[in-house]
């Protein structure tokens, strides 16, 4: 299945100004938050959008080759909010960063439109080298909180990473990840976009997939214990009719004593 990555520069159409923006975000926050009761309290109260805007500043910055002001302003941020995201790193329209405290964005990192990430959220590098080394992230992705992505993966659009996961490998759209580290147990298209959302919005509604094997081992061994129930019945039938014909005795031995020396007798 092909991964499919967001690309910052291949986003057509007009680019919007900064009230846009603004008001894009604020919208934004009361489609994701139910706890957001007014325009004010959005404005003040969190930091996730704080971190945003002043994101956007050092990002200019640093793309007009101001690079120890955009990091001071990045810095700021940090102290700010408690999030911290680097100036290079580049982040699409109608991203929410939910509490947001702990989150860490590197430099090469890549988001789409309408990622929604919640606290302790990590996008880290693992090479020393300079380049492309950290994700890249699809648009509709849902990180969960705690959540690692390490390393230069391309995670698919429409992608829901569980909370506390660790994900060092590419990841397909559509798709659930759970685990340390991070695997697929979930891919599928949903049918229309209220399905979707559902999914990417809920997070009870992620497989767990050591439950899953436990359930089928528990499953078998309850296969197996039958089995044995039943075979423990027929010895004993046996048994009972060795007992009347042959008038006692033990059924196994006296078949071992039959097959004995045929077995000598083979060898």
């Amino acid at each position: 299945m092909p991964i499919i990555v967001v690309d910052r520069k291949d986003k057509s159409g007009p680019v919007p100004s900064i009230f846009q923006h603004i008001r894009e975000d604020i919208r934004n926050v009361f489609e994701r938050d139910p706890a957001a009761r007014s325009t004010a309290e959005v404005l003040l109260c969190y930091p996730g959008l704080h971190a945003l805007w002043m994101h956007r500043a050092a990002h200019g910055l640093w793309n007009r080759n101001l690079k120890l002001s955009a990091r001071m302003l990045s810095h700021f941020s940090r102290f700010a909010t408690g999030i911290e995201i680097h100036p290079g790193a580049s982040i699409g329209r109608r991203v929410f960063i939910d509490h947001g405290m702990g989150v860490v964005i590197g430099e090469t990192a890549e988001i789409g439109d309408d990622v929604l990430m919640y606290h302790g959220v990590t996008l880290g590098g693992t090479s020393l080298e300079k380049g492309k080394r950290h994700p890249t992230i699809g648009d509709h992705v849902v990180i969960g909180n705690g959540a690692r992505i390490i390393g230069p993966v391309q995670i698919g659009h429409h992608t829901k990473i569980g909370a506390g996961s660790v994900v060092v490998k590419e990841i397909p759209p559509h798709s659930v990840v759970v685990g340390i580290p991070g695997r697929i147990v979930h891919t599928d298209t949903p049918e229309n976009r209220a399905d979707e959302e559902r999914m990417l919005q809920d997070q009870s509604v992620m497989p767990d997939p050591d439950e899953a094997r436990i359930e089928a081992l528990q499953a078998r061994n309850a296969e197996l214990e039958s089995a044995l129930d039943k075979l423990q019945q027929e010895l004993d039938r046996l048994q009972g009719q060795f007992d009347r014909a042959r008038g006692g005795g033990d059924l196994l031995a006296t078949v071992d004593q039959i097959r004995g020396p045929r077995r000598l007798g083979t060898k």
